[in-house]
């Protein structure tokens, strides 16, 4: 089935290609989270030094990890809610999900209609999103200001149901070897960030850096935007609550979250966005780094991820 259409196109559209990159995470001990990401999720290992350590599909980096000695974990502030891996296909997901089984690895097999996913926390906290894309199968979106979702033959759905993990588990061979490392295929579909006030977050990624709005659903207090139509690229709530003011310094969690361009064109573009409405910005060594409202920290890479 189609996705359904963007609530509304940005008066300044962000590159359609634009995609997720990294997410960084600052974290209690390197040492323990980088065999998690290993062990449980099955990514590769693509560099380690000195506090910091890549993790990924072979490739670019999705994950990286940053030790913050002292570093705490708090709450009722803003920052991140959870990241998504998307793998290729049902057969790679059913997969991870029968690792995360065989490993009793705590998760929660969901089933969004367009996506097929399951929701697991590693071990500080910071929840993680596996999912396919599933749009043969229905659809979810926002429209007046509501959730919907339906399947493909009519039937409407919640998009928060139990996932038939037997029917995924059937793609699977009778011995499918589980330990294997995630395919090149795989990579981050997604961010879903804790914000304070979903009208600021809404005009930051909408009006000023041009990521479509894919729909506010203010019942329940939650918004979604994207590059090009996607279904999200961002979601964001105020489930901290209104006003929650950002993480300390000293918060263990999110660092920053990322996107790529399929061309350097499209980010000096940016750029020259950023400089014309005089949006603060720091230029690093990667790209652009920006906070928005909420202070979550965004960085747009130089060079494709």
């Amino acid at each position: 089935m189609p996705l359904p259409p963007p609530i509304a196109l940005a008066p300044w559209r962000i590159h359609p290609q634009t995609y997720a990159g990294h997410v960084h995470l600052k974290v209690a001990n390197l040492e323990s989270q980088t065999a998690f990401y290993q062990r449980v999720l099955g990514l590769h290992l693509h560099w380690q030094e000195k506090d910091s350590a890549g993790l990924g599909a072979g490739q670019a980096d999705l994950v990286r990890l940053t030790q913050l000695p002292g570093g705490r974990r708090y709450h009722r502030v803003t920052g991140l809610y959870h990241f998504a891996i998307l793998y290729p296909d049902r057969r790679e997901l059913a997969r991870a999900i029968a690792r995360l089984f065989d490993l009793g690895w705590s998760n929660t097999p969901t089933d969004h209609v367009m996506t097929k996913t399951t929701y697991l926390d590693d071990p500080e906290g910071n929840t993680i999103e596996l999912y396919c894309e599933t749009p043969e199968d229905g659809v979810f979106g926002i429209k007046d200001g509501e959730f919907y979702a339906h399947y493909a033959d009519g039937r409407p759905s919640s998009g928060r149901e139990a996932l038939n993990v037997e029917a995924l588990f059937s793609l699977l061979a009778q011995n499918e070897p589980l330990d294997q490392p995630v395919p090149p295929g795989t990579r981050l579909g997604h961010f879903h960030l804790h914000v304070s006030d979903l009208d600021e977050t809404r005009r930051f990624y909408h009006d000023l850096l041009g990521f479509d709005d894919m729909g506010t659903e203010r019942a329940f207090r939650m918004g979604m935007v994207s590059a090009g139509g996607y279904h999200h690229h961002i979601g964001y709530n105020t489930w901290q609550g209104e006003g929650a003011p950002p993480s300390p310094p000293d918060a263990l969690g999110l660092k920053h979250i990322s996107f790529a361009f399929p061309e350097q064109a499209a980010w000096q573009e940016l750029c020259k966005r950023l400089d014309d409405l005089q949006i603060p910005h720091t230029l690093t060594g990667e790209g652009i780094l920006l906070r928005d409202p909420s202070q979550n920290g965004v960085l747009f890479l130089q060079s494709p991820a």
